[in-house]
């Protein structure tokens, strides 16, 4: 279930399931008991629950988490100053759950400190406004209680597009929905506001994504799994990609050493780090299965990367030279013999006051172009181009787009957007990451990948993913002190992971 859609989406998904002949009342009945199963059984002592409802199908799931609450026996309350809209699957849900005798109180008589759970169905995935008045004083309460909050669908205030506050927002414990996932589960802040998170299909049949077609997934393994390079009986140095890694100078030159370990433990045949004279004998003290180069003209790089079969290379951490740095990238991306250019903190910088030289060299270039800007990067290099009000996704999308590269948007929500239009957003990291040289390690993983074969869109979700979950290897023996000398070495126990 790696696909996520947005509210849209999600809508248009129900539509082709109602007009396939399933009732829109029952997947309504489906999903509050879901929610209700889901909620039961992480409190299953809870007596006392409140039912926050909205007007809209999210109010129309509550009505009926809070039947089957009053069916089980339990005290149950639903809250809301919000009638259903007439005659439509809220209203009917409404109306069964007080037929039985159910109780809707006015929102001005809530208290959540009287509740052992609180179900928060005012407003799912597809809220586009803010969240204000006595709503917004209702969840601020709740959000001060401590009393336990099952969300329905999305947290009320999280934009399911987005993720982003709407004005004020529950802060869940666990969060259910339905079918597929919507990015606002995903992106920050929305991800921390959601808890647990817990999906249930609810008769939605898969085939509908067919209609749909959605290109934003999770970056989950089963994205790019399949194209995972493993070595066989018949593999050589060579066949195995051959990584190039650009040094910075005398005092400068850790970095490059964190990006090709990294590239090395990710499977790299070779590893060639290229530094300035000044530069060789720091390395040359510290390295001993990673080759040394000195840094000479352009073609004379550019040459040697053919006669050495250099398959991907690493430009910009700590590199220092911005304006050496425009002038190699542009000329490897003249190169028809290198597969991939990954360039990340000065390779990036370096084009900040001339963005548009690097994509219009991308645009007709021959290797594939991998960025890694954090938001400061992004912004140096994008601010001007994107439209930065836009949700996280779209301005990933529209920066791959303009400049024709797979671009790695890092934050605690890493996205990677394809020049296509694909896009994924990574979850799997965690703080441990928040390191100085994190994104050396990450480069290197990238390059290696894409040295060994792998599509750029792939290599770079891959490389997101295995850089993350070294962060988690690490965090199931100590919850701190992970640097990023400790990643590359981490590596191997990821594959290892992979092959199971």
């Amino acid at each position: 279930m790696m696909e996520l859609l947005t509210p849209d989406q999600m809508s248009r998904a129900d539509q082709l399931t109602i007009a396939a002949g399933t009732d829109s009342y029952a997947l309504m009945c489906n999903a509050g008991e879901a929610v209700y199963q889901q909620a039961s059984s992480f409190w299953p002592d809870a007596l006392r629950i409140a039912v926050l409802c909205g007007h809209g199908n999210n109010g129309g799931d509550g009505y009926v988490v809070a039947r089957h609450y009053r069916q089980g026996g339990k005290h149950v309350y639903c809250f809301s100053d919000l009638p259903p809209y007439d005659i439509t699957d809220a209203w009917q849900a409404q109306h069964a759950y007080t037929t039985e005798g159910g109780e809707i109180l006015p929102l001005s008589v809530f208290d959540p400190k009287q509740f052992d759970l609180v179900i928060d169905a005012f407003y799912g995935a597809g809220l586009s406004r803010n969240i204000t008045g006595e709503i917004a004083d209702c969840i601020n309460q709740l959000n001060q209680s401590g009393t336990p909050v099952c969300a329905v669908d999305l947290p009320s205030g999280i934009s399911g597009d987005s993720g982003q506050i709407m004005g004020t927002a529950v802060k869940a414990d666990l969060t259910v929905s339905f079918f597929r996932k919507k990015p606002g589960h995903l992106l920050q802040p929305g991800r921390e506001h959601c808890g647990w998170l817990s999906l249930y299909n609810i008769g939605i049949e898969t085939s509908v994504l067919q209609d749909i077609h959605p290109q934003l997934y999770e970056n989950d393994t089963e994205l790019w799994e399949k194209l995972l390079p493993w070595a066989d009986v018949n593999s050589h140095k060579f066949s195995r990609g051959h990584v190039a890694v650009f040094s910075g100078g005398l005092t400068a030159t850790g970095a490059a050493r964190l990006s090709a370990a990294a590239a090395a433990r990710a499977g790299a045949g070779l590893v060639t780090v290229i530094a300035p004279d000044e530069a060789l004998p720091v390395h040359a003290a510290q390295l001993t299965s990673v080759m040394l180069r000195p840094l000479q003209d352009d073609a004379t790089v550019v040459e040697f990367f053919k006669q050495r079969q250099v398959r991907a290379a690493v430009l910009g951490p700590a590199f220092g030279d911005l304006q050496r740095a425009s002038e190699l990238t542009l000329s490897m991306l003249q190169s028809g013999d290198l597969g991939a250019l990954v360039l990340d903190a000065d390779g990036l910088t370096a084009f900040k006051d001339q963005p548009q030289r690097l994509f219009d060299a991308a645009k007709t270039s021959k290797p594939s172009l991998i960025v890694t800007p954090h938001e400061g990067e992004f912004h140096r290099l994008f601010g001007a181009v994107v439209n930065m009000q836009a949700d996280k996704v779209t301005r990933a999308r529209q920066a791959s787009s303009l400049s024709n590269a797979v671009v790695i948007y890092k934050g605690a929500d890493t996205v990677i957007a394809a020049p296509d239009g694909r896009a994924a957003i990574n979850i799997n990291g965690n703080a441990l990451l928040a390191t100085a040289g994190s994104g050396d390690v990450l480069t290197g993983i990238i390059a290696s990948l894409s040295a060994q074969g792998m599509p750029a869109f792939e290599a770079a979700c891959a490389a997101v993913w295995i850089h993350a979950e070294t962060a988690n290897y690490y965090a199931e023996a100590a919850p701190k002190g992970m640097i990023a000398e400790d990643m590359p070495a981490l590596i191997p126990q990821i594959w290892a992971r992979l092959a199971d």
